[in-house]
C-alpha cells in the first residue's frame, strides 16, 4: 500500500506541475495587459512602464515562470493587482465555503441515489423503476445554471421558503459555538454554547439547501444509473443465487452482498465526482452568490486580477488531485488487485 501511495502522490504532483504551467501560461495567452487595467486611463508610458516593472510583466518569460513556481513552493501566491494584498490568505479564506457546498452536494447525492439504484434495480420494470429511470435522465439532462434560476424563482421568490444569497453564517462558525474556549481570564469551564449553534445551523441549512441540491442533482443522477447497472449485474451473478439458495434473507442478499460489491465502482466515481463538484462549482456560486472560490475567481477575471486568479485554479487543481489520490486509497483498500 505504501508504494502504491507514494507512486499516486508522485503522480499527483506531476499533476499539479502541468496545472501550475498552464495556469501560468495563461496570462500571456488571453488578450488584454495587465497593466491596462491597473493603470490611470490618463497614464503615461512612463507610469505603465514602471508598473510593469514593479509587477515583473518586463522580465522574460522562463525568468516569471521559475519565479512564480519558486514562490508557490513557499506558499506565496503573490500579491492582488487590484487590492495590493497577498493572495493567498484571500484565496484559503474561500475554501471552506466551497468545501461546504461541495460536500453537501456529495451528502444529498449519496443519500438519494443509492437507495433509488438498489430500489430501481430490485423492483426493475416496476413503477419504482420507471420513476428513477425518469429522475436520472431528467437530472443528468438538466443544466445546473438553469435549475438553481427556477429554484430560486420557485423556492425563494414566489414560495419565500429558502433564502438565496449573501450566506450570514458558516459551517464551521456554527460548529465554533460547540469549542469551549477555556483559559484563566474567563475561566476555564465555559457552558458550550448550544442555542447559538443550533442557531447557526438552521441558518447555515437554509441558505446551502438550494445550492446543494442545484449542484448535486446531476451527481444523484448519475449515481442512481451507476448503482442501479451495479445491481442488475450482481443480482445475476452466481453467489447470488447461491445465496439465496442458502436461504438467506433477501435484504440481506441484496445489502449485505450485491449493494457492498457495487459500492467499488461507485466509490470511484464519488470521489471523481468530488473533485468537479469543487472545479464545478462556479456556476452555482455565481447563481446564489455563494462566498466560494467560484465567486472569487469570476470577480478576478472581471478585473483581469491574474495572481488572484492563478491562485484559485491551482488551489482548485491541487484540491482534485488530493481527492483522487484518497479516492485511489480507499479502491485499493476495497479491492487490492488494483495495486498490481
Amino acid at each position: 500500500m505504501g508504494r502504491f501511495l507514494a507512486k499516486r502522490v508522485i503522480q499527483g504532483m506531476a499533476v499539479v506541475l502541468g496545472v501550475v504551467t498552464v495556469v501560468f501560461l495563461l496570462r500571456y495567452v488571453t488578450p488584454g495587459n495587465p497593466v491596462d487595467f491597473i493603470a490611470p486611463l490618463d497614464a503615461s508610458q512612463e507610469t505603465r512602464r514602471r508598473i510593469a516593472e514593479d509587477l515583473g510583466l518586463n522580465r522574460p518569460l522562463y525568468r516569471q515562470y521559475v519565479d512564480y513556481v519558486g514562490d508557490l513552493l513557499t506558499g506565496d501566491m503573490g500579491y492582488s493587482y487590484r487590492s495590493r494584498t497577498p493572495v493567498r490568505p484571500r484565496v484559503l479564506a474561500k475554501v471552506p465555503a466551497t468545501l461546504e457546498l461541495a460536500l453537501a452536494a456529495t451528502l444529498v447525492a449519496v443519500a438519494l441515489s443509492i437507495p433509488l439504484g438498489v430500489i430501481s434495480a430490485t423492483q426493475r420494470h416496476g413503477p419504482a423503476d420507471y420513476g428513477a429511470t425518469l429522475f436520472s435522465l431528467v437530472g443528468i439532462s438538466t443544466p445546473n445554471f438553469w435549475l438553481g434560476v427556477m429554484l430560486v424563482i420557485v423556492f425563494a421568490v414566489q414560495f419565500d421558503v429558502f433564502p438565496t444569497s449573501t450566506r450570514p453564517v458558516g459551517l464551521l462558525d456554527a460548529v465554533g459555538n460547540l469549542v469551549v474556549v477555556a483559559g484563566p481570564e474567563r475561566g476555564w469551564a465555559l457552558p458550550l454554547d448550544a442555542s447559538g449553534f443550533l442557531a447557526d445551523l438552521r441558518s447555515w441549512l437554509a441558505y446551502i439547501t438550494l445550492p446543494a441540491i442545484t449542484l448535486g442533482t446531476y451527481f444523484t443522477a448519475l449515481i442512481t444509473r451507476l448503482t442501479r447497472s451495479g445491481m442488475l449485474d450482481q443480482l445475476g451473478e452466481g453467489y447470488v443465487r447461491a445465496a439465496r439458495a442458502k436461504g438467506l434473507p433477501e435484504t440481506l442478499v441484496r445489502y449485505r452482498h450485491a449493494l457492498r460489491n457495487t459500492l467499488i465502482p461507485v466509490i470511484t466515481v464519488v470521489g471523481l465526482q468530488m473533485g468537479t463538484l469543487v472545479g464545478g462549482a462556479v456556476i452555482t456560486e455565481a447563481v446564489f452568490d455563494w462566498p466560494g472560490l467560484g465567486t472569487l475567481v469570476i470577480d478576478a477575471i472581471g478585473n483581469r486580477d491574474w495572481p488572484l486568479i492563478q491562485g484559485s485554479l491551482v488551489v482548485i487543481g491541487i484540491g482534485f488531485v488530493v481527492v483522487n489520490i484518497v479516492v485511489d486509497a480507499l479502491y485499493a483498500t476495497l479491492d487490492p488487485q488494483v495495486m498490481d
